[in-house]
């Protein structure tokens, strides 16, 4: 631009200058026209040394250039853009979210990154968690339902309609389904349960999973059932079993009494001989 244009323009009291200053010298700066009673602001033009334009300033400029306006109640801008030597101008408008503080827009897009990224990696984390490997077949078990798959869920997998129907149709898995929900609901209504109800968490157990491999409790057994997991009592009992013998702690007490009252609830309902 001529230095005549951008004199006149800089001086005429109708507009403001907007400048930046660096090291005591003008790096760039945003001439423009308010006009309040019509709610809008020409920007005139805005402009950076060619040696500072790659280092944001320009943008720098407008977020500063934006806030004032905010201030005073402005919240549009209009400006021509052009080419080059004013061929091909167009009119192009721009509307200010008062809501937004845009002086620290950077940084909220920094955080906001820091956060989706801390997101993305505890999903990864949950992903990439090792569970136990299946020992129903070692029983005999020849399929088992695709949801009772540890960490099957956690991947995203959805069952479809026909797999959503969690009790049996069948009479004698009804009856072997019917008779383990009513053992695990007496189970976990003993006084005695409060021990094992949810799973061991780390902060108040450090060391729990380095020295149990396979742990197991009373709401991830009634998740198992729900999800038909179960096929035979043997698995239900392996489970149970592994409650048992996974209680090396101040608790095993509460261990013993609970599972002589499982063994005497198996053999009432049939389970086993008594």
């Amino acid at each position: 631009m001529p230095k005549e244009y951008i004199t006149r323009l800089v001086f005429d009291p109708k507009h403001k200058t907007l400048a930046l200053i660096k090291d005591g010298r003008v790096g760039g700066g945003v001439c423009f026209r308010m006009f309040p009673s019509r709610g809008f602001t020409e920007i005139v033009f805005c402009a950076v040394t060619s040696n500072e334009q790659v280092k944001g300033y320009g943008t720098h400029l407008m977020n500063h250039l934006k806030e004032y306006h905010i201030k005073h109640d402005i919240l549009n801008f209009l400006t021509y853009a052009d080419e080059y030597d004013h061929e091909g101008a167009t009119l192009m408008g721009c509307e200010l979210n008062p809501r937004i503080p845009y002086t620290e827009f950077s940084v909220i897009i920094k955080k906001q990154k820091e956060i989706i990224k801390k997101l993305i990696e505890r999903k990864q984390a949950q992903i990439r968690k090792i569970y136990p490997g299946l020992i129903c077949f070692k029983d005999g078990v020849q399929q088992i339902p695709i949801e009772s798959i540890p960490g099957i869920r956690e991947t995203g997998w959805k069952p479809s309609g026909k797999e959503k129907s969690k009790e049996p149709k069948d009479p004698d898995q009804l009856y072997i389904y019917s008779t383990l929900k009513s053992i695990l609901q007496q189970l976990k209504s003993h006084q005695s349960a409060w021990p094992f109800m949810e799973t061991v968490k780390r902060t108040e157990a450090p060391g729990y999973y380095e020295v149990i491999r396979f742990p197991v409790d009373l709401k991830t057994m009634s998740e198992r059932l729900k999800n038909r997991y179960y096929v035979s009592k043997k698995l239900f009992m392996a489970d149970l079993q592994r409650v048992f013998t996974n209680c090396k702690d101040e608790y095993y007490k509460c261990a013993n009494i609970l599972e002589k009252f499982f063994f005497s609830k198996i053999k009432e309902a049939g389970l086993i001989d008594k």
